[in-house]
């Protein structure tokens, strides 16, 4: 029979010691052995095993034991304890998002619910994915900041080693998988991503299927904001500080050898005496450094001229204004091109599309011939082909 999930939630409380301790040891070791098991419940003085089989905590592994997935995760959360993973393995989400953005293109006009699907697929395989980098980013800051206090008292050489081993085989991959200079990075494909997305969510003739883009549009708006922050962490922060524990520990160590051997090589004077003359050019200089540091330095005010930012922001009440002074109208999509060219000389694809969510507006009439010629709109991006839509009116009329 299947146990009551506040039942299990109290187990986990009660028991809250123990499964800590089964935790640290399957994230040292990867597993745990039938008898560190039972050695360990007999110093807690649990017998909780039958629970911890029952409500699916444990799980056999040949005559040893591991704490199931879904667990394991949770535990990783609540003690802030993760494993670090390598970048080839967060990689993996390149092919996946990759794969289900290129269905996602090929099957754009096709089966509606299959295509929902594949972009919730994709918003989950970004969030892993995001979820993956964050962690990864925190444990190595963990692990580097522990390393460079020495919390385990570590000679130096191992010092050395670990700090070359997190930037090589972590750090460093990791910073690749992360920039967004580099076109085959997954950060780039996530940018291609967005602006397709950005489209689809204005133009799309589903509405669920619109909904559905809108929210993985804000979603990865969010991720690649994140994503950056991690990159920055990296850049800045990670490997910053652990070349600094690599070259401190090279410039200790060569030092600690001289003191074992100060007579072993020539010491280079570091102070030499000079004798200058008071008439003398360095004499001059000298003296005129040093009155410098007291001289009051000399007030620059620079006056920055502001740069206006040319963003375009879609005043949709200033155009449905416009499109209601023009009821009724023969044709909604040459009112938004001639509109568009009346104003900005050129049409540009995100305003054109802008001007279409018009369209969607609550309680307005339109009439549509499906079997009418098609009509055909530049845009500086793009060529389209779109019906003739006559508008008869917008709202009580």
């Amino acid at each position: 029979m299947k146990a009551e999930p506040k039942t299990i939630l109290y187990f986990l409380s009660n028991y809250f010691d123990t499964i800590k301790e089964l935790f640290e040891i399957q994230s040292k070791d990867g597993f745990i052995k039938r008898e560190r098991l039972q050695q360990l419940l007999r110093e807690h003085d649990n017998a909780i095993e039958p629970q911890l089989h029952e409500y699916k905590i444990l799980k056999k592994v040949g005559e040893d034991f591991e704490i199931r997935g879904v667990y394991f995760n949770f535990f990783e959360f609540v003690f802030n304890e993760f494993r670090p993973l390598l970048p080839e393995t967060i990689e993996k989400y390149a092919h996946s998002i990759s794969e289900l953005f290129k269905k996602i293109r090929e099957g754009i006009s096709k089966d509606r619910n299959i295509l929902m699907q594949r972009l919730n697929d994709l918003y989950s395989e970004i969030k892993d994915f995001s979820e993956s980098v964050e962690k990864n980013t925190l444990r190595l800051l963990v692990e580097t900041r522990e390393l460079k206090s020495n919390v385990d008292k570590i000679d130096y050489q191992e010092k050395v080693r670990k700090a070359s081993f997190w930037i090589d085989y972590y750090i460093l991959p990791l910073n690749q998988i992360l920039d967004v200079n580099h076109t085959q990075s997954i950060t780039t494909r996530l940018f291609d991503i967005s602006n397709y997305v950005n489209v689809r969510r204005l133009n799309f003739d589903d509405e669920m299927v619109r909904q559905q883009f809108e929210k993985v549009y804000n979603f990865l708006v969010q991720t690649n904001d994140d994503l950056l922050r991690q990159s920055r962490i990296l850049t800045n922060e990670l490997l910053p500080l652990i070349e600094r524990i690599r070259t401190e520990n090279m410039i200790l160590t060569g030092w600690i050898e001289f003191l074992k051997k100060p007579h072993k090589v020539k010491v280079p004077k570091v102070f030499r005496l000079m004798r200058n003359y008071p008439y003398s050019n360095d004499m001059y200089y000298n003296a005129k450094e040093y009155m410098e540091q007291f001289a009051g330095e000399e007030v620059v005010i620079i006056d920055e001229q502001a740069i206006q930012a040319n963003m375009w922001l879609f005043n949709k009440e200033r155009y449905r204004e416009q499109m209601m002074s023009k009821l009724p109208m023969e044709n909604f999509f040459d009112w938004c091109n001639t509109t568009l060219k009346s104003e900005y000389k050129t049409v540009e694809t995100d305003k054109f599309f802008s001007l279409t969510t018009l369209l969607f507006e609550d309680g307005i009439m339109l009439e549509f011939d499906p079997e009418a010629e098609k009509k055909v709109v530049r845009t500086t991006q793009m060529t389209l082909r779109v019906p003739p839509i006559k508008v008869l009116r917008y709202g009580i009329s």
